[in-house]
């Protein structure tokens, strides 16, 4: 029986976070303005003609898990600008302490513009204006500029994605991240819910540094990034 794992963007835009996605059939994406992931029911043989109608001209989007030959049909409506691979890493670690001295805050709607540029400066995954609603985002801040954050993204019962992790240039090298992180990963595990990421797997740094942290390797999977032409 295939793990939810096995197929985790999937089951998070057709399950539990079915309020957040768009399309048809085989095929989800997360609505515009949230991370641009794609998820099919069979990543194998995906359907990309289901979800079509759903994407913008030049939209851009993520997608998992898939990988092979294409067709010319498909080349007709879509570009492939990148293939990689990443590692796909769930929590086997003990519950983090309760991080007193440190200076933090649940991020908002109004914190919205503050984190995307701040995603967009650092590059920590696939991030939209809209992607802090997926779940519970923290900050750090220096005078009313956000500094540092991280959060939750994908989530299929019980297992919820720890993502946009990053710290502005400026304030690397004080441990800002791994802190917030570690917040993130208590509160998940009060919640009786399964920590898990991804890290591309050209960056041997972050994995070690996630390995040492507690987390395991699930998988290596391969990922796209494409484009609606």
């Amino acid at each position: 029986m295939a793990h939810l794992l096995d197929n985790i963007f999937w089951h998070s835009l057709s399950e539990s976070q079915s309020q957040f996605a768009i399309g048809e059939g085989k095929a989800r994406r997360y609505a515009l303005g949230f991370s641009p992931i794609l998820g099919f029911a069979e990543p194998w043989n995906p359907d990309f003609d289901a979800l079509r109608p759903y994407c913008q001209s030049n939209e851009q989007f993520y997608c998992g898990d898939w990988s092979g030959a294409i067709s010319t049909a498909w080349q007709q409506h879509w570009r492939i600008d990148k293939e990689a691979s990443m590692y796909r890493m769930v929590w086997q670690g003990e519950l983090p302490l309760e991080d007193t001295l440190f200076s933090y805050q649940p991020l908002t709607t109004q914190d919205a513009e503050q984190a995307l540029a701040l995603a967009q400066l650092t590059n920590p995954g696939p991030f939209g204006l809209r992607t802090i609603e997926l779940g519970l985002y923290l900050g750090c801040f220096e005078a009313g500029r956000l500094i540092a954050m991280a959060g939750e993204r994908s989530f299929a019962h019980p297992y919820r994605e720890i993502s946009g992790v990053c710290t502005h240039p400026d304030f690397q090298g004080r441990g800002l991240a791994g802190r917030l992180m570690r917040q993130i990963i208590r509160h998940q595990l009060q919640a009786q819910e399964i920590p898990f990421l991804h890290v591309m797997s050209h960056n041997k740094l972050a994995h070690e540094l996630y390995l040492k942290m507690g987390f395991v390797d699930y998988c290596e999977t391969p990922v796209r990034v494409i484009t609606r032409l």
